[in-house]
């Protein structure tokens, strides 16, 4: 089955009027957050740590999504995916409205943000990161459906019996959607995974070191299946490409984590 897609599902704008602009990116961010904030609300995890609804709140949208995720999100894409336009323009770093956020890199600020918050607040920072990361595929698989219908992060070209043809790419070939692999993978399946965990073990740390290894694999994987970022291309081997260089680390730290919960149990 060959699906070529309309402009419409592969426009960064689902309302464009004027100057008033609201793209479907934007759109899976703040519902992302705002699930991950009721989720979280009402979260068991959460409730023993002893958080209220302004602090869930604080935690999420001032912690996580701002200072966190974009902030987090956009220094490590400039770092990780656009070094040299960094070095010849260090300005470029604020300019947002290019686009350009990396999962790696905001995830690295939703940690330090946390950390942050948790010294704050004096609670245990492993604990509320279980939390934390058994509502995470929430945003994850939303989020990649933003890229399918921005028609951006398109997979590779396929010869199979079935794929979509994307408007946005210049060579209009027949592609894996990956953006739909990631969502249904690092959205549905992880978090299955990881209430699986949840609900087995009350072990601190468990469900977050889980989240790195799983992430990471499922990642890594489907990474084999994106096309590559034009600018950068593979970095390794000729097959490798930085999304999954970067999932290395974060698999090698989740076992490290998980280990020392293990021990400390």
């Amino acid at each position: 089955m060959i699906i070529e897609l309309s402009d419409f599902f592969n426009n960064p704008s689902l309302i464009d009027i004027g100057p008033i602009k609201i793209q479907y990116y934007a759109i899976t961010w703040l519902l992302s957050a705002v699930l991950i904030y009721l989720f979280l609300r009402d979260s068991k995890i959460v409730k023993e740590i002893g958080l209220d609804k302004d602090e869930v709140n604080d935690m999420v949208f001032l912690y996580g999504l701002f200072i966190g995720a974009m902030c987090g999100g956009r220094i490590g894409y400039m770092l990780f995916y656009g070094t040299n336009q960094l070095i010849n323009d260090p300005l470029s770093l604020f300019y947002i409205w290019q686009g350009g956020l990396s999962f790696h890199g905001g995830l690295l600020g939703v940690i330090v943000s946390l950390i942050v918050f948790c010294k704050k607040k004096n609670i245990e920072f492993l604990r509320l990161m279980d939390g934390v990361a058994l509502a995470m595929p929430i945003g994850l698989g939303l989020v990649r459906i933003g890229n399918f219908l921005n028609g951006e992060l398109f997979g590779k070209a396929t010869n199979g019996e079935w794929g979509f043809i994307f408007p946005t790419d210049p060579f209009g070939v027949l592609r894996h959607p990956s953006q739909l692999y990631e969502s249904f993978a690092e959205g549905i399946i992880l978090f299955l995974i990881l209430l699986y965990i949840s609900k087995r073990t009350g072990i601190k740390g468990m469900v977050c070191s889980s989240f790195l290894i799983f992430y990471g694999s499922i990642r890594f994987i489907i990474e084999f299946y994106r096309q590559p970022d034009a600018h950068i291309g593979y970095v390794a081997f000729d097959s490798i490409s930085m999304g999954q260089l970067l999932c290395i680390p974060m698999i090698i730290i989740g076992f490290f984590i998980l280990i020392y919960s293990r021990k400390n149990a």
